[in-house]
This record gives structure tokens, C-alpha cells and sequence, in this order.
């Protein structure tokens, strides 16, 4: 019996903002690995996921959503995306089926044609939009640029994702995995626990705050009964949004705290003892060293 060679390669998911690019790394990786809200502009850093098909393991590169930038995070957001190409065996460039040739569809794939970039074309919520318009949006989609490949899949309800990882399976060069079988992702768990408590940030406060906000798990301490102590600074830029995190009496910061700490609790099977803290640092979002602990570049 001849054995099937391994594989092993990057895969960059590129798109617009709220695209679906978080919600499909982790419905091809069955685990939570990069948050996902109903705001734009949520992904900062790049995000490796380890996708196993058969004998190929697929490293998705979850990159931040490219828009035109506005200040230096943006402009660090935007770079990250963009260098996620560079180190990709496959390049699949998300599209909200709703939205179909747009002003950032145009100028994503401008940028491919500047840069002689092969790509695959994922149009995704296939699930909002009546089959019968689904061929006509492909076709116009493939009108504008020259892709690869086609697929249409549903990242929330799953339809088409399995046939899309098995392709990416089959696009990896062959060699040894670069990660264990049981790993899903290339991030420290630190990261991951800030990452949780930012998302429920976006999901419970609203307006400009989540913009202005970031989080950093500043100490990890592992205990003996098999649970583990974080805490973790939420840094805000004023003192206004300090008040809108703690909320009246800390209502909002202690709520916060209790939604996060059971998604962590399922994420890492484990007890976690979470404290939060909120501080306030002006103009964190400029602050190249800031940036850099957040794996962006400017």
C-alpha cells in the first residue's frame, strides 16, 4: 500500500471588512480561533489556523479586513492583511455575496492585477441571497478579475466549506507539517484570552468605544488544582470610555468579565479565574511599540 505523501502550505483568506473571514477559518478548523462580531474591521493582527484534511495540514493566514485607512492602526491593519500573501501557497479573496462588485472588490482586485496575484474566489452568505442570482453575481465577479476557481459556500451554516477545504488540501506542496496534529492554532493562549475578552467588548459596547479599545493579558498564573489565574488591562484612550467600560457601580466591567470567562472556560477546558482592569492610555493606537506587541507593523 503506497502512503499518501504529507502536505503542508499557507492558504491567505483576503477580503473586505465583515466578509466572513473569522467566522470561515474557524468553521474549517472546528474551534474558535479568531473573534468574530457583527462590527467591521474586528481581525487586527494576522491569525495562523491549522486546518487538517487527510494528509495535508493547511495553515490559514485570517487577515484584517482591507479599507482605506484613516490613522496608523488602520494603516497597520491594512499592511498586515496585504503581507499575508506573501507567504501563501493559496489565495482566496472573500466576498459578501450581497455586496458583489463594490468599491473595495474593485480595488482588492487592482491590487492583485498590480502584483500578478493568483487567487481563488469565495463568495460567501450564499445563504442570504436566492440561488437563482448566484451564477449571475459569479459571472460578474469573474468579469472584473481573472480567478483561479470558483466556490460559493456559507460560512455560519457550513454549506460548500467542506469542498473548499478539500481543495485547499490538494493545493499544498508537499512536506513535512510544520505544527502538531492536535494544535489549531500558532498563538500563545495569552493572546488567545485577550482576544475573547475584546470580542465581548465589541459585542456588549457600542458606538466608537471598541475602536479606542484594546486588550493585553498581562499575567497568566497556572495554579495547582489545574485552573488558571488571568488578568488582563483593557486600555481605553479617555477617561470617558473608562467610565463606559466599569459601567454604573461596575456593572459593565463585572459583566464583561463573567461572559468572558465562560468563553474561555470552554475554549480551554479548563477553570479560569479572570480579573479585568481597565486603564487609560492615550493615543495606544499610534504607539508603534503598542502596535508591534499587537503583531502589526507600520
Amino acid at each position: 500500500m503506497i502512503e499518501t505523501p504529507k502536505r503542508c502550505g499557507f492558504a491567505a483568506i483576503i477580503g473586505a471588512p465583515n466578509a466572513g473571514k473569522s467566522t470561515l477559518v474557524n468553521r474549517l478548523v472546528g474551534a474558535k480561533i479568531s473573534i468574530v462580531s457583527h462590527k467591521v474591521q474586528t481581525t487586527r493582527a494576522r491569525i495562523r489556523a491549522i486546518y487538517l484534511n487527510g494528509s495535508s495540514q493547511v495553515i490559514l493566514v485570517d487577515t484584517p479586513g482591507i479599507f482605506k485607512p484613516r490613522r496608523k492602526l488602520d494603516e497597520a491593519m491594512v499592511g498586515n492583511a496585504w503581507g499575508g500573501t506573501t507567504e501563501a501557497d493559496a489565495v482566496l479573496l472573500l466576498v459578501d455575496a450581497r455586496r458583489g462588485v463594490d468599491e473595495e472588490f474593485i480595488s482588492i482586485t487592482d491590487t492583485f492585477k498590480a502584483q500578478n496575484i493568483k487567487a481563488m474566489l469565495v463568495i460567501n452568505k450564499i445563504d442570504l441571497l436566492p440561488a437563482e442570482k448566484l451564477l449571475a453575481l459569479s459571472q460578474e465577479l469573474n468579469a472584473v478579475y481573472d480567478f483561479s476557481e470558483t466556490f460559493m459556500v456559507s460560512a455560519v451554516t457550513g454549506s460548500g466549506v467542506e469542498k473548499l477545504g478539500e481543495r485547499l488540501a490538494t493545493l499544498m506542496p508537499v512536506g513535512e507539517w510544520l505544527y502538531p496534529e492536535d494544535q489549531t492554532a500558532d498563538v500563545h493562549l495569552r493572546f488567545i484570552a485577550a482576544e475573547i475578552t475584546r470580542e465581548k467588548i465589541y459585542e456588549r459596547l457600542h458606538d466608537e468605544l471598541p475602536y479606542s479599545s484594546t486588550v493585553e493579558t498581562e499575567a497568566w498564573e497556572e495554579r495547582k488544582d489545574g485552573s488558571v489565574k488571568i488578568s488582563q488591562a483593557i486600555f481605553v484612550e479617555r477617561d470617558t470610555q473608562k467610565a463606559i467600560v466599569l459601567g454604573k457601580g461596575g456593572a459593565q466591567i463585572k459583566l464583561l468579565g463573567t461572559i468572558a470567562r465562560a468563553d474561555m472556560e470552554e475554549s480551554f477546558e479548563r477553570k479560569v479565574h479572570l480579573f479585568l482592569f481597565v486603564k487609560v492610555r492615550e493615543n495606544w493606537a499610534i504607539d508603534p511599540e503598542r502596535l508591534r506587541m499587537m503583531g502589526l507593523e507600520i
